[in-house]
């Protein structure tokens, strides 16, 4: 068939109807013809024209009229009717932008424009003028106000969240809405959050286009969030009698999933009219990085958002689409009628929404709390209205912990009310019903500046902190833990006189508060601290003296130096807000903070020699567990012990995206699905880390952990091979620290001997080099500063830690509780630890004590 001389291109009619809003947009933009031919036997051929070539099919109703969506839904009989002879408008909304004409044949009249009988030759040029156009229909303002008075606004869909509703308005049909949010903050979870209360709440029906997270991973995040359920646990199919009520609740919800493969924007708008009577379109997600196994990433962004926009306007839906990224020069790419911006406040732990419409800019602002173990966003609660401010910490100690002018309670009960808030306000669970009494009583009193109840509470809240609540170990958990451990810490002493060296000021430095998950005083080199404290002050990256018994430091140094692949030991400053550093988080160390579900612990009141006061674990185990003692198993110098060999990259990362498989060769970060574990008597190989996913239920690993689930896969006791969706990865070494390994070994052997104060100092120096690999100060000058190197390292300690505790499972001892990178808890016969570990003082060696049921279990320099 050749093709029409009026035609700039030609293509069959699938190819059309695929390609069919770039051709209108082609016709509408530059005045481009297309010929469509539609199969050998039909012999159907029609030209997709500009308005320009047939300027009747701008007047309204003078021809048949489809949007596009519609129109790409039934091309067939689209194209079979303009071969026919009669003009087919395409339109956005109301606005038509371009026309289907006859290619061989006359056009026919129109009931409504007589004039256009007979006003085209073959190929639909126009040779006549046709019917004049009355002209745009124009409303006067006081027409306007008379209909907007009279009738006013429909409200808009719910979030499910009243703040941001107010914020916005809500969802309004027609409207591209879109939410722009980084990895790990929860963008997705607005998009759910909508469709939850649309579907589940008001019973309309919504499509779910995932593009990404599948409908097995939409499924758990709707129960988690309607059941308060925990997501992580969802993920091995378990499920509470309270679970499941909600999800026969659930069965008939309708809530329309799709998640099949090449999702692309033009596939939801072809859905969305057959999907029917639709009140919301959630589209979860378009992805910065180019995917080629998601066409909604990379280079296709614009016009996918264009194209929803248009199935918005056309279909006069909302449309809510989640982007992976804030960045402002993709978002304003993509030209959405209301942009939520989301952005994490490492302060208070919530999220920040500021809202901006394409005209205006921003219009509002709203805070959400992340409950991200359910899968959820939750309403900030708002704050009663306080007579003064907060005390700073200033202020506080100034006043030695008292009422300072109109402050009213100090800065420790304002801390402890403040890091209470998620549980008070019902957002979290996991408090008993008197402590969240307690503690919501004295957020009152002090919102209301109530001396008396403050006063009256500080007995019973003194008792509840020197309890030992068990407390979630999340983030949330972990703050409430140091705030409690505080409130019950004696009044400082002052100030004593400098001391005359680093490592006696270390020895009276006042301990740091840690959470309340059996993991607090531990030795110097094993403290668990929070994420943005690296345990150094400054002058710990200055070179030790020559006469310095252990000169860690510039062992380290030089054993970087002298590797042959030219190691990058500092990442430049400006360049340390993007690419894979702002991935790496102290989660990653992947700590096995982990007690057998059938044991139970409670903490305990201890004091110690020196007279401060901490808390320990005491362990109940239970009859089933027959005869037996608790054996504490203490590893040697995990952290120097792991710098044997660790998988790391020397040089920069650099962007891999989604890998096939695991390449022995490279060394880095890696995105993963949370692996199904189905060992009770185990932690997860994965520790904290499966606390902490993402949206998708991701978690990004490094080196050490990624090679230890490939070898559980090999050896069966992984159903399923790890697939990586993202990665930053450069070639592998794992002798980068060999040298600081021999060193520090062999210093060991010798100061252990000797004991006393060199053997201390050799431990503080041990740990001060190992921490100067990710240093957390702005103002450090440590001459490290890669926090890759830092957690692979770590991380590689907990493996090492972790699979030494599975052998001994899979030898029959009964594990208690895996704790840290160096404590390890079995049930045996009293003096006999498992045979799986090596009792001595070397390095990768253990210290082995039995403890008897009842009795508190040690730690540090107890």
């Amino acid at each position: 068939m050749s093709q029409s001389p009026q035609a700039e291109s030609a293509m069959n009619a699938s190819d059309a109807r695929r390609d069919l809003y770039t051709l209108v947009k082609r016709a509408n933009n530059d005045g481009v013809t297309t010929l469509i031919h539609r199969g050998s036997k039909q012999g159907d051929r029609v030209l997709l024209a500009p308005l320009d070539r047939f300027p009747a099919a701008r007047k309204a109703g003078a021809f048949p009229s489809w949007v596009l969506s519609a129109a790409q839904k039934d091309f067939g009989t689209v194209v079979s009717r303009a071969a026919g002879g009669q003009p087919q408008v395409l339109r956005r909304s109301s606005t038509p932008v371009a026309v289907l004409l006859p290619a061989d044949g006359p056009i026919q009249s129109s009931p409504s424009d007589p004039a256009a009988t007979s006003a085209a030759t073959a190929g639909g040029t126009v040779t006549s003028q046709p019917t004049r156009d009355p002209g745009r229909r124009l409303a006067t303002l006081g027409d306007a106000l008379g209909d907007v008075i009279t009738s006013g606004t429909a409200p808009g869909l719910s979030f499910g969240l009243a703040g941001l509703d107010a914020a916005t308005g809500g969802l309004h049909p027609g409207r591209l809405v879109l939410v722009a949010a980084p990895p790990q903050v929860g963008g997705s979870l607005i998009g759910l959050a909508a469709a939850r209360h649309t579907a589940l709440t008001l019973n309309h029906r919504v499509l779910y286009a995932a593009s990404g997270p599948n409908r097995a991973d939409i499924t758990r995040r709707i129960i988690a969030a309607e059941a308060g359920g925990d997501y992580a646990r969802l993920k091995t199919g378990t499920l509470t009698p309270h679970e499941q009520e909600v999800v026969q609740r659930l069965r008939n919800a309708p809530l329309l999933i799709d998640d099949g493969s090449d999702l692309t924007a033009e596939a939801i708008a072809e859905t969305v009219p057959m999907a029917g009577n639709l009140a919301l379109v959630v589209v979860d997600r378009l992805q910065r990085a180019r995917n080629p196994r998601l066409p909604l990433s990379g280079e296709h962004l614009p016009a996918a958002s264009q194209i929803l926009r248009e199935l918005a306007n056309s279909q006069n839906v909302p449309v809510l689409t989640v982007l992976d990224t804030d960045d402002p020069a993709i978002v304003n790419l993509l030209d959405a009628d209301v942009i939520l911006t989301l952005t994490a406040d490492p302060d208070t732990g919530e999220t920040n929404v500021t809202v901006a419409e394409r005209d205006l800019g921003i219009i509002g602002h709203a805070r959400l709390h992340p409950d991200l173990a359910h899968a959820r966003f939750l309403d900030t609660p708002a704050a009663a209205p306080t007579r003064t401010p907060a005390p700073t910490a200033a202020t506080a100690a100034d006043a030695g912990g008292q009422v300072t002018g109109d402050i009213i309670g100090t800065h420790t009960d304002h801390e402890l009310a403040s890091a209470a808030l998620p549980f008070t306000s019902g957002a979290l669970q996991g408090l008993p019903a008197e402590a969240t009494h307690l503690l919501a009583a004295l957020r009152s009193a002090l919102a209301a500046g109530n001396i008396k109840d403050l006063d009256e509470l500080r007995i019973p809240l003194q008792a509840l902190a020197a309890a030992g609540l068990r407390l979630p170990g999340s983030a949330e958990g972990h703050r409430l833990a140091a705030a409690l451990h505080a409130y019950n810490a004696p009044a400082p002493a002052p100030a004593p006189a400098p001391a005359p060296n680093d490592s006696e000021a270390r020895t009276t430095a006042p301990e740091p508060a840690q959470p309340a998950t059996g993991i607090t005083d531990a030795e110097v080199d094993d403290e668990v601290r929070r994420d943005d404290d690296d345990g150094l002050v400054p002058g710990d990256e200055e070179d030790e003296p020559e006469a310095a018994v252990f000169p860690a430091l510039r062992i380290l140094k030089d054993s970087v130096t002298r590797s042959k692949m030219h190691p990058v030991p500092v990442i430049r400053k400006k360049d340390r807000e993007g690419g894979p550093w702002p991935l790496i988080s102290e989660d990653m160390d992947g700590e096995p903070r982990w007690i057998h579900p059938q044991v139970t612990s409670t903490r305990v009141a201890h004091v110690r020699d020196n007279g401060k006061r901490v808390r320990r674990d005491q362990l109940d185990v239970p009859a089933s567990f027959g005869d037996g003692v608790l054996c504490l198993v203490d590893r040697n110098g995990s952290f120097p012990s792991a710098c044997s060999a660790v998988p790391l990259a020397p040089n920069k990362l650099l962007h891999t995206g989604p890998l096939d498989a695991f390449d022995k060769g490279q060394a880095g970060i890696y995105q993963i699905d949370i692996p199904e574990w189905d060992y009770p008597d185990m932690p997860h190989p994965l520790g904290r880390l499966i606390d902490r996913p993402d949206d998708e239920g991701r978690v990004w690993v490094t080196t050490p952990h990624l090679k230890q689930l490939e070898r559980l896969h090999r050896e069966g006791h992984l159903t399923a091979r790890v697939a990586i969706h993202d990665s930053w990865t450069g070639k592998a070494n794992e002798s980068l620290f060999k040298p600081f390994y021999t060193a520090a070994r062999e210093a060991r052997t010798e100061l252990i001997q000797t004991g006393g104060q060199p053997y201390k100092d050799y431990k503080t120096r041990l740990s001060i080099a190992l921490r100067l690999l990710w240093p957390k100060r702005p103002d450090s000058r440590s001459p490290f500063w890669r926090p890759d190197w830092r957690m692979s390292m770590v991380a590689e300690a907990s493996v090492r830690h972790w699979l030494t505790a599975f052998k001994a499972v899979q030898e029959g001892h009964t594990l208690i509780a895996l704790r840290n990178v160096d404590a390890a808890i079995f049930w045996t016969p009293d003096q006999t630890p498992p045979d799986t570990y090596r009792v001595g003082t070397g390095f990768g060696q253990v210290k082995a004590t039995f403890i008897q049921p009842g009795d508190f279990i040690p730690e540090g320099d107890d």
